[in-house]
């Protein structure tokens, strides 16, 4: 019987202190910090964990420094903090990492003015990170040969921080967390309305992949399903004092531009800001702002000509990127949190991703608006005090429900994999030394990979050609994390379809073996679906943008 199977049959069983719908950074975060202090905890979504707009970030764990121009200093205080304390908490996962500005001639602002915002932005984050620098465009050209810089006035470089690894990943290890902790969570399990029965709500929940219903109970339900917070609020009947407008934006990935290990970021044609991003062995730009009048986006010709006319005009490669460098695209809209009654009289470019959460406590519904990875940690905090706050008790002697093993664990895991001589087994493929992916993707879980390979060489082969995942991972995810469908593993879990293009990965023999470890007689099934449900996504759909 498969976690999720054992999930799903208890849900209808057991009663919750507070059932969690959605499974992106704001419901995993609260169904960490909940089931961390104590409190019995529910959690679906009606499709993969971090299936949307948390699969479609910069990567970027950052303070907001553009928000400064909009005056919102309270918010950028906030979010450094918070950035600070992520980094602190998982130092294998978020890493500091240096941004690179190129200024060029004619922006509204001077790279000097531009330079003592930098200062400022420094001091809000405490001094935490590296010193900011002023650069001529002498100077950047050495930093970073590839900058075009005879329409530049300088620029300057300043720190902030990003996720080594996977924006899903990240997410999912919170719904891990939470299920350590004793949560029961499913994916593929849909809210198809709810009501407020006595002391309870009576949630009415299907399962997506066979369609069979059943009731969830609790006392408390939590509404974090991202950009569809609105709507299922109305199927629940519940008034907001906000609501959420919507922004897409996209990514290319392409072969990696620089080997250089930092943020090369730009001020767009339009002034929004555009970055070049590391991204292993391949380089991810972007990103657009796109108001949207509804939740669902996709990738169109003018997006992509966006990208790549801004790249190329401030990068001098030998070949300028075309559609034909693509190898994958990421698309997702952020949720804006604004007034539900007032609308929002500000630039819609100035709105700011920061969380609202709203609580009806006649009714014991909590809804959580906006929101984005850096803030996190903010979000489990306050969802838990304002459980509280509706009467569910929580321990507080169980406090730390976030971060990484301490350090002792680290170094008894670095002495066991070094004594098997694990990093010498480290794939071609690999952009870093096998013993240190494994423990920034498990953890604790990860002493157990180490056992599959000292008991069998063969779990440590690369099953998929070309990535570097090995298939005690593989073997791992099928019975630790919830594959229901190709796309959970190969998108989320691992970042395999974004690093290899699609038609690589329809021939790949490797991928057909790795389906017959994660899906046994339904592997097929499971690999045609995908490829059906998954098309080339680097060939842009040509329908304009609604803007």
């Amino acid at each position: 019987m498969t976690l999720r199977t054992r999930n799903l049959e208890r849900l209808p069983h057991e009663e919750y202190d507070a059932l969690i719908i959605g499974g992106g950074i704001n419901g995993a975060a609260a169904a960490a910090a909940l089931s961390g202090k104590g409190a019995k905890v529910a959690l679906i979504d009606r499709g993969d964990f971090a299936g949307s707009t948390s699969m479609h970030s910069s990567n970027l764990v950052w303070g907001g420094i553009k928000y400064m121009e909009s005056n919102d200093f309270a918010l950028v205080r906030k979010l450094c903090k918070s950035r600070n304390h992520l980094i602190e908490s998982y130092p294998s996962t978020v890493k500091e990492i240096r941004f690179l500005t190129t200024i060029a001639k004619g922006f509204r602002h001077s790279p000097w003015y531009l330079w003592a915002g930098t200062w400022l932005y420094w001091l809000m984050g405490n001094g935490f990170t590296k010193r900011p620098k002023l650069l001529s465009p002498k100077n950047i050209k050495h930093e970073e040969p590839i900058i075009r810089t005879d329409g530049a006035v300088g620029g300057f470089e300043y720190s902030d921080a990003y996720l080594y690894d996977n924006d899903a990943r990240f997410v999912f290890n919170f719904v891990r967390q939470a299920m350590n902790f004793g949560a029961v969570a499913a994916n593929y399990v849909e809210s198809v309305g709810a009501e407020r029965q006595g002391e309870h709500w009576v949630t009415r929940a299907r399962n997506v992949m066979d369609g069979s219903t059943f009731e969830i109970r609790s006392k408390v339900l939590i509404n974090a399903a991202g950009p569809w917070v609105d709507a299922h609020n109305t199927l629940t009947h519940q008034s907001t004092s906000h609501q959420h407008i919507y922004s897409k934006g996209i990514h290319l990935i392409v072969p990696q531009l620089t080997k250089e290990k930092r943020v090369l970021a730009f001020f767009a044609d339009d002034g929004r800001l555009f970055f070049v991003i590391p991204m292993g062995n391949r380089t991810c730009i972007g990103t657009t702002d796109t108001h949207m009048e509804h939740p669902n986006a996709e990738v169109t010709q003018e997006d992509v000509q966006f990208v790549l006319e801004n790249i190329n005009k401030r990068l001098t490669l030998e070949t300028p990127l075309t559609e034909d460098d693509i190898i994958s695209t990421r698309c997702g809209v952020r949720p804006l949190a604004v007034k539900a009654d007032k609308g929002e009289k500000r630039d819609f470019l100035q709105l700011s991703r920061k969380h609202v959460i709203d609580t009806h406590r006649e009714t014991a519904h909590i809804s959580i608006f906006g929101g984005k990875l850096t803030d996190c940690l903010n979000v489990g905090e306050e969802i838990a005090d304002e459980i509280e706050s509706l009467g569910v008790t929580l321990d507080a002697s169980q406090t730390l429900w976030y971060g990484e093993p301490g350090a002792e664990v680290k170094t008894r895991f670095d002495e066991k994999a070094k004594a098997m001589g694990l990093d010498a087994l480290t794939p071609a493929t690999s952009t870093e030394a096998l013993s240190s992916r494994l423990w920034r993707r498990y953890g604790n879980d990860a002493f157990a990979l180490l056992d599959r390979i000292a008991e069998d060489a063969t779990q440590a082969e690369v099953l998929i050609e070309g990535t570097e995942y090995l298939r005690c991972e593989i073997e791992y995810a099928r019975e630790h994390e919830m594959i229901t469908e190709l796309e959970d593993f190969l998108r989320r879990r691992a970042k395999i379809s974004m690093v290899v293009h699609r038609d690589e990965l329809e021939r790949s023999v490797g991928l057909k073996k790795a389906c017959d470890v994660l899906f046994d007689d339904k592997a097929e099934e499971r690999r045609a679906a995908y490829f059906a449900q998954n098309p080339d996504t680097t060939t842009p759909s040509p329908a304009p943008e609604q803007v």
